[in-house]
């Protein structure tokens, strides 16, 4: 009798055992009808699918095909996965799908996450019933182009915690329905062409940690209501076009580590923080950008855990507040453009984790305060075109350990370039002491700063020759040395970079000196990058070389008011990115190469006041141009100007 009741349960465990066998095997082989119907509406919804995930989606097995996931009790689908960029062991690949999002992904009932991030091509709105999709808990639908609203009905999905709809091409109102989404911890709606304002129900997001607005059109205040985010770690709303004035509210944001305010409209005083304790984990804060005005905050200084703010481009006036030497945690400050006035406090020099400081355009005075000197970790300075008259460089700042940009343009600065500057502690990589009252040579060691990559001298009163070690600033990308009275040749500026297989320049003014030859050598050394060059206001004569023509990844050339003749090189039509080409007040002969109808992106031509003769090549882009472009020449006819005589 033993004997059979163990056979009866050990028969009872293998049919049990089948059963269940059989109903995994047919939630793997057979989709729930609902949700085929779903995806296959999706997928004809796509004519193009760089991918090839959507070829494999054939048969009855939906929860096989690549991107899907289901749930393995029910087999319903719960996640679909078909994301922009796919990344192997081998490679990232960017995908692409052209075509329209159905609608019928809201028949996906069970469906938890919804990713077609970065499909590029993909079309259409967002389905107007998506708040069926009850059991969603993250939406990706960023980097795309779709259109129109974000239907209301999105208020419904509670379980949402992720919303990235950004960089479309949505518009209309953010929908107040957002506010019911109290799980929401992420909202990213930037690079868009939303309106209205910011909804006052976002005050209802209790988890939120993330909130991205910027880049739309969106209009009004920022919602006092906003200030009852407690739990807040990110706020975003940079880059749109927002009026009015910050709320006193958002002193309120007691967890906010992130606010982004900038690129907006608006208006009034920083009303924040009003005494201390308020906004102890505001980290990183930007409000450039606006229309701000009055002072920088007395209470400043109470924000604490501050790391990086800028209050750049508003309206802000007075002194800057001695309180922000409390900042400890200080790293990068901006406060360029405005229309501060006095002089630096001393409490600056408090700040020793400091890495940036940028105050230029305003109207400090001098002198700067000594206490600077403590500032060891600085390495950005930037004090441009203020009133300080400094006369000479404060030598304390050639000795800061980590200072390797100095930008001291408009400072009254006078003299010869200091010796001092050869030899600081962290090796000077920009400098910029343009507009100023400096005399003299460019110094013979200024071949030593042989991590220089941007030298701007321009705009003062420096003559001589430039000396052969410029040859040795193999680095060097950025020269600017125009608006002064150097002379001699300008074959050194042509050496520079020839270590590197298409040379370091990519920027070089030398345009209103007396320099007389060094246009030989354009185009002979490794050169390819150079993509701004004006040589124009100079006494530069001969014929130019055909070398130029080398210079693959020049945008604008600039070579008027000189003494240039012969014909026009042939050559320049071989340069193909040209935009903006000027050789006018020349001695230049012949006729327009027909090979200029070639600079198909040519949008500035100016080649007046030379001897050019004949008919002006016929087609675009030189029939695009005015009169103006051609006059004083005397021998030019055609289109734009009189008609050739036959």
């Amino acid at each position: 009798m033993g004997c059979q009741l163990l056979l009866w349960l050990l028969l009872l465990l293998l049919t049990v055992m089948a059963t269940a066998s059989g109903r995994k095997r047919n939630i793997a082989e057979e989709c729930n009808p609902g949700d085929l119907k779903a995806l296959t509406g999706f997928k004809n919804g796509i004519h193009i699918d760089t991918s090839g995930r959507l070829a494999k989606w054939v048969g009855l097995s939906c929860c096989r095909w690549e991107g899907i996931s289901c749930n393995n009790a029910t087999g319903r689908v719960t996640e679909i996965r078909l994301p922009g960029f796919i990344s192997t062991n081998d490679m990232i690949f960017q995908s692409q799908m052209e075509g329209r999002l159905s609608p019928s992904i809201t028949l996906l009932t069970s469906l938890e996450v919804l990713d077609l991030g970065e499909l590029v091509g993909l079309t259409g709105k967002i389905p107007p019933a998506i708040g069926h999709l009850q059991n969603l808990r993250e939406l990706y639908l960023y980097k795309n182009k779709l259109r129109g609203p974000v239907p209301e009905s999105i208020g419904k999905l509670l379980k949402l915690e992720q919303l990235h709809l950004h960089e479309n091409q949505l518009s209309g109102f953010i929908p107040p329905s957002l506010g019911s989404l109290e799980n929401l911890n992420a909202i990213y709606l930037h690079s868009n062409r939303f309106t209205g304002t910011i909804p006052e129900s976002f005050s209802n997001l209790k988890s939120l940690m993330h909130l991205d607005l910027h880049s739309n059109s969106l209009t009004g205040p920022i919602p006092e209501s906003i200030g009852e985010l407690q739990l807040l770690k990110e706020l975003d709303l940079s880059e749109n076009f927002l009026r009015g004035r910050i709320p006193p509210s958002v002193n309120n944001l007691t967890s906010i580590s992130v606010m982004y305010l900038d690129s907006n409209h608006l208006e009034g005083e920083i009303p924040f923080p009003s005494s201390f304790g308020l906004l102890p984990s505001l980290a990183f804060l930007r409000l450039q950008n606006n229309n701000l005005g009055g002072r920088i905050p007395p209470n400043f200084g109470y924000l604490v855990s501050l790391q990086r703010v800028t209050l750049a481009n508003n309206k802000l006036e007075g002194t800057i507040s001695p309180s922000l030497g409390n900042l400890e945690a200080l790293t990068e400050l901006y406060l360029s453009g405005n229309r501060l006035s006095g002089v630096i406090p001393k409490s600056i020099g408090q700040l020793s984790h400091l890495i940036l400081l940028s105050i230029s355009h305003n109207l400090i005075q001098g002198p700067l305060p000594h206490e600077m000197s403590a500032l060891q970790n600085l390495q950005t300075l930037d004090l441009s075109f203020n009133l300080l008259n400094l006369i000479s460089i404060p030598k304390w700042v050639a000795e800061l350990p980590s200072l390797s940009r100095i930008y001291l343009a408009g400072c009254g600065i006078r003299g010869q370039i200091p010796d001092f500057l050869r030899s600081t502690p962290s090796p000077i990589q920009e400098l910029d002491l343009s507009v100023n009252h400096l005399n003299g040579g460019i110094p013979s060691w200024i071949g030593s700063l042989t991590q220089l990559y941007s030298l701007n001298l321009s705009r003062n009163g420096l003559v001589s020759k430039i000396p052969d070690s410029v040859a040795d600033l193999q680095d060097l990308g950025v020269l600017d040395l125009h608006s002064n009275k150097i002379s001699g040749s300008m074959n050194q500026v042509f050496k520079i970079g020839n270590s590197f297989p298409d040379g370091s320049l990519t920027y070089v003014d030398l345009s209103d000196n007396s320099f007389t030859s060094g246009t030989e050598q354009i185009g002979v050394g490794a050169q390819r990058r150079i993509q701004y060059l004006n040589l124009s206001h100079n006494l530069l004569d001969g014929k130019l070389p055909t070398s130029i023509g080398k210079l693959k990844a020049l945008q604008s050339l600039d070579l008027s008011c000189n003494k240039f003749g012969f014909s026009l090189a042939e050559a320049i039509a071989n340069l193909s990115l040209l935009e903006t080409l000027k050789l006018q007040r020349n001695h230049f002969t012949g006729k327009i190469p027909i090979k200029f109808l070639n600079l198909k992106k040519l949008k500035d031509l100016d080649l007046s006041d030379n001897l050019l003769e004949g008919e002006i090549p016929a087609g675009k882009p030189l029939s695009d141009f005015p009169q103006s472009s051609f006059t004083g020449n005397r021998g030019l006819c055609g289109k734009p100007l009189s008609p050739c005589m036959s």
